[in-house]
């Protein structure tokens, strides 16, 4: 299972165990996902580590000093595997 971490702006928007989507966005020198509609951004990825699923899992969510950050679960090898 490969997990991501994404962003999320404000509390209560997803919970653990939620099925999600994601949407992949195409800059200049690297990939960013979004899980839908628009509720958490990842960091921007190497095109390398592209993601191939674009269904996953919450299967964490923390809170610290600079924000949510969610972690999700999708069904594939974990980078560099």
């Amino acid at each position: 299972m490969r997990r991501m971490e994404f962003k999320m702006e404000r509390p209560g928007l997803l919970e653990v165990g939620r099925k999600i989507t994601v949407t992949e966005g195409l800059l200049p020198s690297s990939y960013y996902y979004t899980i839908n509609p628009a509720l958490a951004m990842s960091a921007n990825i190497p095109f390398r580590n592209r993601l191939q699923s674009r269904e996953g899992e919450v299967v964490d969510i923390v809170e610290n000093d600079r924000g949510f950050y969610v972690t999700a679960e999708f069904d594939e090898p974990e980078v560099g595997s």
